[in-house]
């Protein structure tokens, strides 16, 4: 069975699993995120897909200051292969 989950995650095309955040992917959220008002999305991990540029799944907690209430959801933000900015495809509530 570990062999199977293996060979997923080197598919071309693929989704990696989640794993924590690196350096990188922190900064491709915060450019995407760049203005967004509203709620705050705080990312937890990330799971990406290469394609013809990346695609990135970040699971975050969300928040709108003040109230207290924290739900969690994913953020979708696509970085093209040709440099451009990272923006986001889609926010899925959980």
């Amino acid at each position: 069975m570990s062999t199977q989950n293996s060979l997923e995650a080197t598919l071309v095309g693929g989704w990696t699993p989640f794993h924590p955040l690196t350096a990188q992917d922190q900064a491709v959220f915060d450019k995407a995120m760049h203005g967004f008002v509203g709620v705050k999305y705080t990312p937890q991990s990330v799971s990406t897909q290469v394609v013809a540029g990346t695609n990135y799944r970040f699971k975050c907690t969300a928040s709108m200051p003040p109230a207290e209430v924290v739900w969690e959801a994913i953020v979708e933000i696509f970085q093209p292969l040709n440099g451009g900015a990272p923006y986001i495809t889609g926010i899925i509530r959980l």
